[in-house]
C-alpha cells in the first residue's frame, strides 16, 4: 500500500532543499543583500500553479511560509521586514 504521508514528507524536504539552493544561488538573497519577497521565491522555484478559480497565484504563495519558517528555525535564513535572505 502506498504511504502518502511518507511521500508527502519526502516531497516537502525536496522542495525545502530546492528553495534553499535557489536562495543560495541568488545574489539578492546573500547575507549582505536586501533579500527577496516570498512570492518571488515561490514563483522562481516553479511552485506556482497559475491562477485558478478560488486559487489565485497570490493565495497559493502562502503555503511557502511554513517552509521558510522551517529554514529560519534551522538558522539558515532570516526575515528582514518582508524580505527573506541567507543568514
Amino acid at each position: 500500500m502506498k504511504d502518502f504521508l511518507k511521500d508527502g514528507t519526502e516531497l516537502r524536504l525536496q522542495i525545502k532543499d530546492l528553495v534553499f539552493s535557489y536562495m543560495k544561488s541568488k545574489q539578492e538573497c546573500s547575507v549582505y543583500s536586501k533579500g527577496m519577497k516570498q512570492a518571488e521565491i515561490f514563483r522562481e522555484c516553479g511552485l506556482d500553479w497559475g491562477t485558478h478559480e478560488n486559487a489565485t497565484s497570490s493565495q497559493q504563495v502562502f503555503w511557502i511560509v511554513g517552509l521558510l519558517r522551517e529554514l529560519e528555525r534551522e538558522n539558515k535564513i532570516q526575515r528582514i521586514e518582508k524580505l527573506w535572505k541567507l543568514k
